[in-house]
């Protein structure tokens, strides 16, 4: 892949469900390190896009490649989707940790059983990464004992465990209470200063408007703005998306 070439890219990307067309021609491109905060209302097709990108949703029509991987075939080898969540790594709105595993079980799983890497190297790792969020002494604790916000961290660092370059951020922060998530946007706001590769559906616009540098403004399925994060988010041309910003601000 070259260093100019998207990491993501979407050409006229359709989704539907039966009758119901949720993605209505979808053309973007995602370049390494971009930080890119995807916002609009509920039911605008936001999580449904970011879900096509590692393949936990199927597309109907157009085009999709991430990381030169094409998802826009009907069928894709176990081998090639194995790769894809290698390199694309997801965090869930409801964390979707293991309860019957210690945090340190969790980060291990994964790059035990798809890196068949050793033990002693997956401990190493989810430790180091424990240590990146902030939560060393919870490495022997079970998600029932964490608050929310450290559930949310544990489920970062165990997708850091599978070194991806890109991380796709599905509203990490809507299922916890207002008080944890500055903890958790504090750890995504270090991850874009290191250079990771990010896609976030978020409400939080003040994270849309410091971490990330572009914004695309998703209305009823199609893209209805986007741009530099600051300009889009400071002067927003279309009509919809002032709506939208006046609702979120006030």
């Amino acid at each position: 892949m070259s260093i100019s070439a998207p990491v993501i890219s979407f050409d006229n990307l359709r989704k539907s469900y039966g009758s119901l067309e949720v993605l209505k021609g979808i053309t973007a491109n995602l370049y390494k390190k971009d930080v890119v905060s995807i916002i609009g209302t509920s039911g605008c097709g936001k999580s449904t896009l970011l879900r096509c990108c590692n393949r936990l949703e199927t597309i109907n029509g157009g085009k999709l490649r991430v990381m030169d991987i094409d998802l826009s075939e009907p069928k894709i080898s176990s081998k090639k989707l194995r790769q894809l969540r290698t390199k694309v790594g997801m965090v869930f709105q409801q964390f979707n940790l293991f309860p019957h595993l210690s945090v340190l079980q969790n980060l291990m799983l994964a790059p035990a059983e798809v890196l068949q890497e050793s033990k002693l190297e997956c401990r190493d790792r989810a430790l180091h990464y424990l240590d990146k969020v902030g939560l060393s002494s919870k490495a022997n604790a079970y998600p029932e004992q964490l608050s929310g916000g450290q559930k949310q961290r544990v489920a970062i660092a165990r997708s850091l465990c599978m070194k991806p370059e890109i991380i796709l951020f599905d509203e990490p922060t809507s299922a916890l209470d207002p008080e944890l998530v500055g903890e958790v946007l504090s750890v995504m706001k270090q991850l874009a200063e290191e250079g990771m590769t990010m896609v976030v559906v978020t409400h939080e616009m003040q994270f849309a408007r410091e971490v990330a540098n572009k914004v695309i403004f998703l209305n009823q399925g199609v893209v209805e703005e986007e741009g530099n994060a600051q300009e889009v988010l400071t002067n927003p041309r279309c009509d919809r998306l002032k709506s939208f910003l006046s609702r979120m601000n006030s």
